[in-house]
């Protein structure tokens, strides 16, 4: 797939609304005839780059609006000595970030690099530590960074502004990865390299055709500066009109009953806009997570929802990365679980099945943002529990959680599985019974009833 390389300021015009741009000033630097190390021809090539680009430099920096919401916006310019980071380079995406966190601006870098400068040697790729310092003070200051990979984003780009940003989008086709097409080994499979093979990896939240980038990055720059509320968000309304169940074994029938409404359609109904996020930035994904942030009514809400399957490794590390990033921003937090358990086949354990799933219980735990619960089908076992808020967990009449699924409870206790549904009365897993014991607060009712 051929891609359009648009120059930075087209690259920021193809975004931003029409005469929003002003650019923020550059900071000034004396340099020695040729650069740092004397490289001969260097200062040829900058000439030659500025004639060719009409740019300074290989990054534009500056202000605008996106869908009318100010952000601090990074361009690169791959005409430009092929958008490489150098002395220079670090100073002007050192004062962007400062400015967005004097200014409280969210910052979207609109990404285009071949890497790190080699006429200037280990000075340039040390720019690669300041941009990471200013990433991380962004960070603290509790501000979105959103990153759109274009074509290419390789090197030090990649490995700081790219792969360093809280949502990460790119465009379809873009080359994407630490190695550039010119010193990775000649057999690499190319589908690694590209924006959908880091997508598929885990490593990008969505590739965004260019003639919807400007709405993507709207709606996120809308969900991630939405106020935010300061208490536990309310959990969704019961979307199926069912009563408690009689016994445990019906609640466990009713849970896993296929037509039972899933995370998808409760999110449907919450929100009235949801943006996902995707991946373990492990190199592992995982579809009965879904992950990502949406607006209820006009405020900002993070979601992490089991899907009913087995939750997968990569499940965990995503929802743990999701709590951490709506933490960092102040943004309250809703999971939905619903899961007969973590999976448990030889791949997760080798993936690292207890180590997500001890990372997502902490996460939960380590949240200075209230988290809400609602179980809305299966709650097995702990691979259900780490998705689960203490002491602000409800569930649906359709749903059930357990220490483990009764069938398994009996073959344990050497019973036939003619005993499980008794086994299951004996676990009090019914909603009601939760309540009971204090695991839940309530059964929440369908909309514009009473519970």
């Amino acid at each position: 797939m051929t891609t359009t390389r648009l120059s930075a300021r087209a690259a920021i015009a193809s975004v931003t609304d029409p005469g929003s741009f002003t650019e923020l000033p550059a900071p000034r630097r004396e340099s020695p005839a040729d650069g740092p190390l004397a490289w001969t021809g260097y200062d040829d090539s900058r000439a030659r780059a500025r004639a060719h680009t009409g740019e300074q430099e290989s990054v534009v920096t500056g202000t605008a609006l996106v869908g009318g919401l100010e952000a601090t916006v990074i361009s690169f310019e791959f005409g430009f000595l092929g958008g490489s980071l150098g002395e220079c380079t670090g100073d002007r995406l050192e004062a962007a970030y400062s400015h967005a966190r004097e200014h409280r601006l969210p910052l979207v870098s609109l990404i285009a690099t071949g890497g790190s400068r080699m006429q200037e040697g280990m000075l340039a790729l040390t720019q690669l530590q300041r941009v990471a310092r200013q990433c991380v003070l962004t960070r603290a200051a509790g501000l979105p960074q959103i990153a759109v990979l274009r074509d290419p984003t390789t090197g030090g780009g990649w490995a700081t502004l790219g792969a360093g940003a809280d949502v990460v989008l790119a465009l379809p086709g873009a080359q994407v990865g630490f190695a550039g097409s010119r010193v990775r080994p000649a057999d690499a499979d190319p589908a690694a390299y590209c924006a959908e093979g880091q997508y598929a990896a885990g490593h990008v939240d969505a590739v965004v055709p260019p003639a919807e980038l400007p709405g993507v990055l709207s709606d996120w720059l809308r969900v991630l500066t939405a106020p935010r509320a300061d208490a536990p968000v309310e959990p969704p309304a019961a979307l199926d009109d069912v009563p408690p169940p009689a016994t445990g074994w019906e609640a466990v029938r009713q849970a896993r009953h296929p037509d039972r409404p899933r995370a998808g359609a409760y999110l449907d109904a919450y929100f009235g806009l949801r943006l996902s996020v995707s991946g373990d930035r492990a190199g592992g994904t995982d579809p009965g997570m879904l992950c990502g942030f949406g607006l209820r009514e006009g405020r900002a809400v993070a979601y992490a929802a089991q899907c009913g399957t087995a939750t997968r490794p990569a499940g965990y590390r995503t929802a743990a990365r999701l709590v951490r990033l709506a933490d960092r921003l102040g943004i309250p937090v809703l999971t939905l679980v619903d899961t007969p358990g973590a999976a448990n086949d030889a791949a997760a354990e080798h993936e690292g099945a207890g180590a997500a799933i001890a990372d997502t219980f902490a996460a939960l735990a380590a949240a200075a943002v209230p988290v809400t619960t609602l179980l809305i089908g299966e709650g097995g076992s702990g691979g259900a529990l780490a998705l689960a808020a203490p002491g602000n967990t409800w569930v649906t009449p359709d749903s059930y959680f357990s220490v483990i699924a009764p069938e398994l409870a009996a073959a344990i206790l050497k019973r036939p599985p003619a005993a499980a549904p008794a086994t299951a009365d004996q676990l009090r897993v019914r909603p009601q019974d939760l309540v009971a014991l204090g695991v839940a607060r309530g059964i929440v009712a369908p909309e514009g009833q009473a519970p």
